[in-house]
């Protein structure tokens, strides 16, 4: 059932990760500490306008098969030259075909420094460390795959590592547990992690729900220049946007057709 999906990702999830980290905990934990500063995540976004976190996914448990991974470089360079504030790189490997070897070669790729958030199911500190460690600037946290205590623990544990953690609800409750863990920068899913089911009404919802100084992305369901409008008119500061980039011919120019053209405009 669909709702299983995200209890069945978390389990596998925890379960290489113990493995990873009886092997190598240490070592990663020194490459964090020792790892080049990061990239201004949280900055990015923050330019005027309506800031664009583009995203590499090459399939998801919704969608199936979404492209080849053999041009990674292409995409990562046409979304680099569409203007980009930001690439969302999807390193788990089992549902989303994803690879943290991915981080290390679009921080390579980019030739301006654009930030690089690690889009995965971050549920230990180990995955912390490995994330700084890999070339990350920001990690994904999921509020419905973390308890409150996780999440905040979690949470300082990027900031002390110099990472930004962009927070994930869906849900008004979500929201309080975000924001009562300190989160500054928090993305609202359009898709419902339990039934898989998108409705962009979910950020125009609770949006307004949100305090000032709070950094937001509206995730999931963006394929169009009026859902674009719609969700930059509600106030958000930056949008996600991946599968519908995706499936294009060109990732690049579906990017900027998606935007006008005009990223960070202040006409959007």
């Amino acid at each position: 059932m669909a709702g299983d999906i995200l209890s069945e990702i978390v389990s596998r999830v925890r379960r290489r990760t113990e493995a990873r980290a009886t092997r190598n905990g240490a070592d990663i934990r020194r490459a964090a500490e020792l790892a080049p500063p990061v990239r201004d995540f949280k900055a990015a976004l923050r330019q005027p306008g309506l800031s664009v976190i583009a995203e590499v996914k090459f399939a998801s448990p919704s969608a199936g098969p979404i492209r080849p991974p053999g041009d990674f470089e292409a995409v990562v360079g046409g979304y680099i030259r569409a203007g980009a504030a930001a690439l969302s790189i999807l390193t788990e490997p089992e549902f989303f075909a994803g690879d943290l070897a991915y981080l290390e070669r679009a921080r390579r790729l980019a030739d301006r420094p654009v930030p690089l958030l690690q889009k995965d199911f971050i549920v230990t500190e180990y995955q912390v460390y490995e994330a700084r460690a890999a070339g990350a600037d920001a990690i994904l946290l999921i509020v419905a795959a973390l308890s409150p205590a996780d999440l905040k623990n979690l949470l300082g544990l990027a900031r002390r590592l110099g990472l930004e953690a962009l927070v994930e609800v869906h849900t008004g409750a979500e929201l309080e547990v975000a924001l009562d863990a300190g989160a500054t920068v928090i993305g609202v899913n359009n898709r419902d992690l339990k039934t898989l089911a998108v409705d962009l009404d979910t950020c125009l919802r609770l949006r307004p729900l949100i305090p000032s100084g709070v950094v937001t992305v509206a995730e999931s369901g963006l394929r169009s220049q009026d859902d674009v409008r719609r969700v930059a008119a509600a106030g958000y500061d930056a949008i996600l946007v991946g599968e519908a980039l995706m499936r294009a011919p060109d990732p690049g120019r579906a990017l900027a057709q998606l935007t006008g053209g005009c990223l960070w405009a202040a006409s959007w």
